[in-house]
């Protein structure tokens, strides 16, 4: 998912490099600094589960203008200074996930074009950004790089046609690529004065002009394939969040209807204008929303009062993998894992959403209990006697302030220090300085 003020809902796409596989693909990132959230919205590198993803996506890097890879939060990603060793850990998934290939995404919305285009307009810089991503793939054990450059030449178009035409040479890009990752949704969202969905299937009744028309996979998809790109390099982009909108008026809620701004934020993603599947499955089950299906573009709207999300479900995510198959296209890429409803709580199986992609490429449900996570971070931690522990996330310690604990997916209690001098913080899920910490025990 992309953030900000942008124009009505452009696709935006990932162009990514990395070993070539026959199978189908199913990329899948992790926005890594969800781990950050409160409560359930917690999401750490013990919650991935390995076998439901062909690659895995670690987001965020930044570009440098001197053609070097930036590391965004050296806290969070490296072991140095007491870090939590995000990368290393991630990438230990490989060792029980042998076939499993990890990528580092660079750049992203919030990254800005500029510093991509400096790099790609000299021989020189592209030369050094070449060698620096090799290195840092090597040092850290990736296994390619994820350019996410959004858009070469403009920042603000009003077509997803133009956004991709203008911005890329799609023949000579589709013969560098291993594959393309099509981002086919946010195609309506707050930026929008009406209210639209984030990724319909099918053009709808309301989309009346050649640009309304645009807006939704089916054109997109189409598009790239018109424009030179192999179906067996297009990745189909799968949101597990929405969109939401406040409406100016409650009575007039349909698709369409005329919005003031962004919806209310979700309870752990906290940010207005998008609301993540696990968010919006807890709200479904603890309050009351009318649900309105549009059978022709295949997906759904939920109301309360002068709120208006634009969702994914089980349903429509089927649809979007029989489409798919229809256009035997070469994988699907998912924003993102920590979006799903990763723990269960909606439903009889962790990763609804992810689950449906699953079985429809393999044919049978995933082996979410027998996946092996990744090592927990090098804290001194050790598991504690059997005895249940839920639900899956990371809490603090019963009777210090300096510890901590990790119920991994099986039910076990790994139990962590902190690095001498800091205490754990439950709002950050993290250890912290103690000035930052709220701790009465």
């Amino acid at each position: 998912m992309k953030c900000g003020s942008i124009v009505l809902g452009l696709v935006l796409l990932t162009l990514s490099i990395s070993i070539a596989l026959t199978e189908k693909k199913i990329v899948c990132y992790v926005g890594t600094w969800s781990v950050y959230r409160p409560n359930r919205g917690s999401f750490n590198i013990e919650n991935i589960e390995p076998s439901l993803c062909t690659h895995l996506m670690y987001a965020f890097f930044g570009i440098n203008e001197d053609g070097t890879i930036r590391i965004i939060d050296p806290y969070l990603d490296l072991e140095e200074n007491w870090g939590r060793g995000h990368i290393k850990r991630f990438n230990e998934l490989k060792l029980h996930h042998p076939k499993l290939k990890t990528m580092a995404a660079v750049g992203g919305w919030n990254e800005q074009s500029h510093p991509f285009s400096v790099v790609a307009a000299s021989p020189t810089l592209r030369q050094r950004f070449i060698k620096d991503s090799i290195k840092f793939c090597k040092k850290h054990n990736f296994d390619g790089i994820d350019l996410d450059w959004e858009y070469p030449g403009q920042r603000d178009v009003a077509s997803a046609e133009f956004s991709a035409s203008r911005s890329y040479d799609i023949p000579r890009v589709s013969a560098a690529l291993h594959f393309i990752n099509v981002m086919t949704y946010d195609m309506h969202g707050s930026w929008d004065p009406y209210t639209g969905f984030n990724s319909p299937l099918y053009s709808g009744a309301k989309d009346v002009t050649d640009l309304q028309q645009q807006l939704n996979v089916n054109s997109s998809i189409h598009y790239w394939i018109e424009l030179g790109a192999p179906k067996e390099k297009i990745v189909m982009g799968i949101p597990s969040y929405g969109r939401t909108f406040t409406l100016v008026d409650a009575s007039v809620n349909g698709v369409g209807a005329p919005a003031s701004g962004p919806g209310k934020a979700g309870q752990y993603s906290r940010e207005a204008g998008m609301i993540g599947y696990n968010e919006l499955c807890e709200k479904f089950l603890s309050e009351k929303w009318d649900i309105t299906c549009n059978d022709k573009q295949l997906v759904c709207y939920a109301t309360s009062g002068n709120q208006w999300i634009s969702f994914e479900d089980v349903k429509s995510v089927a649809h979007k993998m029989d489409y798919f198959s229809q256009m035997n296209l070469g994988g699907v890429m998912v924003w993102s894992l920590e979006t799903d409803d990763f723990h269960g709580v909606c439903h009889d199986t962790r990763y609804a959403l992810m689950s449906v992609i699953y079985e429809h490429i393999y044919g049978q449900s995933p082996p979410l209990n027998n996946t092996t996570t990744a090592t927990p971070p090098p804290s001194g931690s050790s598991p504690a006697p059997p005895g249940g522990c839920s639900p899956e996330g990371v809490f603090p310690n019963e009777e210090v302030c300096d510890k901590y604990f990790i119920c991994d997916s099986n039910g076990r209690r790994f139990d962590f220090s902190c690095p001498a001098g800091l205490l754990f913080d439950p709002v950050l899920a993290l250890c912290n300085w103690p000035h930052l910490v709220d701790c009465d025990l």
